[in-house]
């Protein structure tokens, strides 16, 4: 239902825009959320995106439409801007979302933004931007509630009545020493019931969730969702609290690394191809399709080595097909089995023999299953045994093979520190295809003896 209306919308403003009905695109500008309205813009040429976003007029509804952007739509609508405009709206957005802004921008533009932003929240950005994008420190909301924990519960909420209205995450309260370091959390929840004079430090939780700043932004999802928290606190190296990371950001990463694993697991990069331009699209998906195409050279060379084989038994042919499937799926089966559950905790690499084992089994009693079908299928057809029991050999290895490659490729690579998701591309997929020709022809031509 929300994609239908999200549809609606578009073509609504798509209409709009070729009647030149600006009175009414004002209309439906101020009634669309930020989030619904950041969709539209995708849907929309440059010259559109530009004329659209002039028709907001609320700056806070534009910093949150920033927010909601892909980046290279973002980076075209930022690009027509005059610096001050962009300061406009960028100091009415949360620190970490100026931050990841700025850090997609050409390196002069953002120094320029920075000279004029206000002194205080530029130098909370500037922090920010010392840290990698995709870690802890780098997604963190510097604003935050802290409070010694030498305070009682009524001096807490007086604080919080005039000091922190505008933190983003007030359901947590964090206590710290007379040097900053994090020593507990209390909830907002436990802040109201207890008597006004109890001390923070007696009813804190001393059990704190924290990461690290140069923690991976994945690994903080992770914490975050396992313990089923709004909040996590970042601390540096002296265990000084320097910032939270919220469920907010958490949600866009979950969905930033499922998208890019994804992507990487069918061969087409990193990044979603379709916002990008021809060009970006085919300079981004090129190398992946290169390594398909020398994998399937190099098995053509491999049935072109065993010619004389074809040429005496021409059937041989028709299960390659057949045998290359069955491993390719198999083993594809295995390595998103594998991958998903690295990235989601549920594996570790401690249990690399364990998880390759177990795929191993697996393939092989799928490999006897459907190599028994298909050979029986072959010798239905062609009444020669030695041949049939070629191809279901032939099955059999490819399933086994490619059940073993396909979860002892990204546990290897999870083990040295790649990711893993690049198994289930291209490289794995057509190692698979050669390694099952390579056996079914091995195997046929032993027995048949040709």
């Amino acid at each position: 239902m929300h994609s239908e209306s999200n549809k609606i919308l578009v073509e609504s403003i798509k209409r709009l825009f070729r009647r030149d009905a600006t009175s009414h695109l004002v209309k439906i500008v101020k009634k669309t959320h930020a989030a619904d309205l950041a969709l539209v813009f995708e849907s929309l040429s440059n010259y559109n995106q530009r004329r659209l976003f002039d028709l907001i007029d609320d700056v806070g509804m534009k910093g949150e439409v920033f927010s909601n952007l892909e980046e290279d739509t973002l980076l075209g609508i930022v690009e027509g801007m005059n610096v001050d405009d962009i300061v406009e709206v960028l100091d009415l957005m949360p620190k970490d979302d100026v931050a990841d802004l700025l850090g997609r921008l050409p390196v002069e533009k953002s120094d320029d933004i920075l000279e004029k932003m206000k002194k205080e929240g530029s130098e909370e950005v500037e922090g920010l931007l010392h840290y990698e994008d995709d870690t802890a420190g780098g997604i963190m909301v510097p604003e935050f509630i802290a409070l010694e924990e030498g305070i009682t519960a009524g001096e807490a909420i007086r604080s919080l009545q005039k000091e922190h209205l505008d933190v983003e995450m007030p359901f947590y309260l964090y206590v710290v020493d007379a040097n900053g370091k994090l020593i507990g959390v209390s909830s907002l929840r436990q802040l109201v019931v207890v008597p006004p004079n109890t001390p923070l430090k007696n009813f804190m939780t001393t059990d704190v969730f924290a990461v690290k700043t140069d923690m991976d932004q994945e690994e903080v999802a992770k914490i975050v969702a396992r313990y089923d928290i709004l909040a996590v606190p970042v601390v540096d190296d002296t265990n000084k609290l320097v910032g939270i990371v919220t469920v907010d950001d958490v949600i866009d990463i979950i969905r930033e690394e499922a998208t890019e694993d994804i992507l990487k697991m069918v061969g087409v990069g990193e990044e979603f191809v379709e916002t990008k331009s021809i060009f970006s699209n085919i300079k981004m998906r090129m190398p992946w399709l290169f390594a398909s195409c020398v994998g399937g050279i190099i098995a053509s060379f491999i049935i072109g080595y065993f010619q004389s084989s074809l040429t005496k038994l021409a059937y041989l042919a028709a299960f390659i097909p057949v045998i290359m499937g069955m491993g390719g799926n198999i083993g594809v089966q295995s390595s998103t089995i594998t991958v998903r559950g690295l990235a989601t905790g549920r594996l570790s690499i401690r249990d690399l023999w364990t998880v390759v084992s177990k795929q191993l089994l697996v393939g092989l009693m799928l490999g006897l299953f459907y190599g028994f079908a298909v050979g029986v299928v072959a010798q239905l057809k062609y009444s020669r045994e030695l041949f049939a029991l070629s191809v279901g050999l032939g099955v059999l290895s490819s399933m086994t093979m490619a059940a073993l490659a396909g979860s002892l490729v990204p546990m290897t690579l999870a083990k040295i520190n790649i990711d893993p998701a690049i198994a289930s591309g291209p490289f794995v997929t057509t190692a698979i295809d050669i390694i099952s020709v390579s056996f079914y022809f091995i195997i046929a031509t032993t027995l048949l003896g040709i």
